[in-house]
């Protein structure tokens, strides 16, 4: 019986062990990972990555991950010619396989969101149009503010996923001010609010799936499958 203790005391101890070490490898993964979307991206502070499920190393070794989650703050997104920086960025990445010189990896699927606030949607807007909150409960509404002909205009304008495939946001104009319809304007005042910005520059295989407002700015998610990200 002491035989069987020892070897019971021994398997015990290198379980251990092999947690440890894939522990400690995990963590570097994590951080090396980190840094390289830092420096890859430009991001003032270090995204956070975490990699899911175990064993670490059993994963490396067949070059496919479970689950890896990122979340950041400050990411770019192109959008209608600007660059504007979204916030509260996340995505999950779901059986993750990597290439052999670990250069490139595809997600079989993937699901992500972040907020673009309104002062980072102005620099995406029309030029001399500014946009907030709508002042409503709705979530599918922003307000825009400009000088059209002279004239102090507040207009809402509903946001929605324009095309899936592209990834492109539709605003379009709501309800025009009596004064620019009693003038005949609307088309003009449409013409110029109007704008579908694209956000481009996303990995392939991900898409845009919705948008909503809120006080903060608009939430948009992604999804996607056969998700190619490339370092």
């Amino acid at each position: 019986m002491k035989a069987w203790r020892v070897v019971l005391v021994v398997v015990v101890v290198l379980g251990g062990l092999f947690v440890a070490a894939d522990r400690v490898a995990v963590s570097v993964a994590q951080k090396k990972a980190a840094e390289k979307a830092q420096a890859a991206e430009g991001l003032s502070s270090r995204p956070k990555v975490s990699i899911k499920g175990f064993p670490f190393l059993t994963q490396v070794a067949s070059s496919e991950l479970d689950h890896v989650a990122i979340s950041a703050d400050g990411v770019s997104v192109s959008s209608a010619g600007s660059t504007v920086q979204a916030r509260d960025f996340h995505a999950d990445l779901y059986d993750v396989k990597l290439s052999r010189d670990f250069d490139s990896a595809v997600a079989a699927r993937a699901t992500g969101g972040a907020v673009i606030t309104y002062a980072e949607l102005t620099q995406a807007a029309p030029k001399g149009v500014t946009v907030t909150a709508p002042g409503t409960s709705a979530t599918d509404e922003v307000r825009l503010t400009l000088t059209f002909m002279g004239a102090h205009v507040s207009v809402l304008s509903r946001i929605s996923v324009q095309d899936p495939a592209t990834d492109t946001v539709r605003l379009r104009m709501e309800d025009v001010p009596k004064e620019i319809s009693g003038l005949g304007l609307e088309d003009e005042l449409r013409s110029y609010v109007d704008f579908s910005p694209q956000l481009a520059h996303l990995p392939e295989g991900l898409h845009l799936q919705s948008v909503t407002t809120g006080t903060d700015g608009a939430a948009v998610r992604f999804t996607g499958t056969g998700v190619r990200l490339v370092g």
